[in-house]
């Protein structure tokens, strides 16, 4: 695969720093699951209203979560697939990174306790 434009280089890196705060990217992952107000993002997340609509306004500038006005409210989501995909493959990964720590560890262990 070629390396991307250098523009594109900063976006990408840009979006990895903004989703290096664990506050910010839980409240990005729960606007995984679909249109959700900020009160129900914070709930989900423990964090206060005003912390939440400061992340909110980081992501959206980031173009990874998009709100929509109804009525008094808006409602935040994921900007589109990619984000989603990133996303849960990075969950996968991490997931991935555990199980194969365990069962290396498991196997380590095994061999020690037959010694």
């Amino acid at each position: 695969m070629p390396l991307p434009e250098d523009n594109h280089i900063s976006v990408i890196a840009e979006t990895y720093r903004l989703l290096g705060d664990p506050t910010r990217l839980k409240v990005l992952l729960t606007c995984l699951e679909g249109p959700i107000a900020v009160g129900e993002i914070a709930k989900a997340t423990g964090a206060s209203q005003s912390l939440v609509s400061h992340h909110l306004r980081l992501l959206r500038a980031a173009r990874l979560v998009r709100g929509t006005r109804r009525n008094k409210q808006v409602f935040y989501e994921a900007a589109d697939a990619h984000i989603a995909n990133m996303l849960t493959d990075m969950i996968d990964h991490a997931a991935e990174e555990i199980e194969d720590d365990f069962d290396a560890g498991t196997a380590r262990n095994e061999t020690t306790d037959n010694r």
